[in-house]
């Protein structure tokens, strides 16, 4: 239909604002005056008497985010939703809303100042997406490998480098991870999600195939995107295509303001778990938030740290000759200071829970892989607080039964979990402490209680520091004041 010139030679408009023409409509301007208002009135009337009923949580703000993790406490858990369209208002992962308990000062939440997500990119940038993501002749495929949070990291720094080079990324290859990309993540999100800043593709063409022996894995510590452009761009040009490897921590931590932004849409949007993790993952979660506010404690307590850096292991004599024995022959330990940044054992950490006001009825679930010294090594806390479980204990029969021997999926189902709580406690600055950080200070600054008994969470800028990465601390880049 040809719409008209002016809504002046609209029919409508003749009709309803036209005293020439009475016999057309036997309702007077005034009358259409007065049904309007008593719609409105019906309307404000209908929407009071029923918005009891519609949630019974009472927040002081309604944001979208709140909004979604509210809604995510009572949605189907088996429901899909890969057919609702992406949005950046709300992060891959919601989390669970927190919770207060009068009285106890430790389950307050701390002042976000403000402080909300905001990734808009500059015009420039959105000029020259317009040609990158209809990019086919250029293909960028990355290996990745290490723990869940560090395949996390190198997909971050793939979709970068890609962005970087005017390249499709192919979807990464997981080494030596018993899982493939598609069984962690949710690809169809992923794709959606980035397809105004680069093309994913699912698989190189057969014009590309590349020798697994062409492996481009000597990138140094702290490459600028100049460097990445001069170093792989021609190659790729001629080419066709790029295999890199060995991506964890290499990339600049000092990057353009749009690929600050870009990392955190990577990282807090793009990257979601596959549905039967993010499932469990919620279900499990929902199982300790529905009894009440609850901290989770993750402890890195593998006998693969203790060796790494030599700290005592608070299991007493025996268990500390063990790991001095296996540093001594190993040459890459014996080279190392030991008892430097040494994670806190059990104990340490529920002396530090209670110094910072948990109460001993706290509910404590306890994230992480097994520990050096199996149940003893989690004793201290079971002594300290009277309502400790792991997600073991909550699962129900069969459950964990698919992901017994599947690290990567383990660890994010305690992430999942984690991210709900109403206080984190991470016993190591590794990589489950700082990505958590980053995000729980992204869907709104939640409390986290750090190695130096403080009791943080509120907004932290990342600065001009060269080690500090956008996606731990996305104060400012990534998060406004609104």
């Amino acid at each position: 239909m040809v719409k008209p010139k002016s809504i002046k030679n609209h029919p409508r408009f003749v009709l309803l604002f036209t005293p020439k023409t009475p016999q057309k409509s036997p309702f007077t301007p005034s009358t259409y005056i007065l049904l309007s208002i008593t719609l409105i009135l019906a309307s404000i009337l209908c929407f009071t008497t029923i918005n009891p009923f519609v949630i019974k949580i009472h927040t002081s703000t309604h944001s979208p985010l709140l909004l979604a993790s509210i809604s995510s406490v009572y949605q189907d858990p088996n429901a899909d939703d890969n057919n609702s369209p992406v949005t950046l208002s709300v992060p891959s992962i919601v989390p669970l809303p927190p919770r207060s308990v009068a009285g106890t000062e430790f389950w307050d939440q701390p002042d976000g100042e403000g402080y909300r997500p905001c990734l808009g990119f500059s015009l420039k940038y959105r000029r020259r997406s317009v040609k990158i993501v209809n990019e086919k002749k250029r293909f960028l495929v990355v290996v990745v490998s290490g723990g869940l949070l560090q395949i996390r990291n190198q997909i971050v720094d793939a979709v970068i480098i890609a962005r970087i080079l005017e390249a499709s990324l192919v979807l990464p290859v997981l080494k030596g991870d018993e899982s493939e990309f598609s069984e962690i993540f949710d690809v169809e999100h992923f794709r959606k999600t980035l397809k105004a800043d680069i093309r994913v593709a699912s698989s190189l063409p057969s014009t590309r195939l590349v020798s697994w022996q062409s492996l481009e894995n000597q990138i140094p510590h702290n490459v600028p995107p100049f460097w990445i452009q001069a170093r792989f761009f021609k190659k790729l040009n001629e080419d066709g295509s790029l295999v890199l490897t060995g991506l964890d921590s290499k990339l600049s931590k000092n990057l353009s303001p749009d690929l600050q932004k870009l990392k955190c849409k990577v990282a807090f949007h793009a990257l979601k778990f596959a549905k039967p993790v993010r499932d469990l993952g919620n279900r499990i979660a929902r199982r300790m938030w529905i009894e009440g506010p609850y901290v989770a404690v993750h402890l890195s307590l593998e006998k693969e740290l203790w060796v790494r850096t030599g700290c005592p292991t608070g299991l007493g004599p025996e268990y500390d000759v063990i790991i001095s024995e296996e540093r001594e022959s190993s040459p890459e330990f014996r080279a190392t200071n030991s008892n430097t940044n040494c994670p806190l054992n059990a104990l340490e950490a529920a002396r530090l829970l209670k110094e910072s006001g948990a109460p001993a009825n706290a509910r404590v679930y306890i994230a992480g892989s097994e520990p050096f010294g199996g149940d003893r090594a989690i004793l201290p806390l079971k002594t300290e607080f009277e309502n400790v479980v792991t997600k073991d204990m909550l699962a129900r029969d069969g459950e964990l039964g698919p992901y017994r021997n599947r690290t990567t999926i383990l660890t994010a189902i305690d992430y999942v979990v984690s991210l709900s709580s109403d206080v984190f406690l991470p016993s190591y600055n590794g990589h489950m402490a700082r990505a958590l950080q980053g995000h729980r200070a992204y869907v709104g600054h939640r409390k986290y209680v750090t190695m130096s008994m403080d009791l943080k969470g509120q907004p932290q800028p990342r600065g001009k520091r060269r080690d500090r990465d956008v996606i731990v601390y996305p104060v400012p880049e990534c998060m406004c004041k609104h």
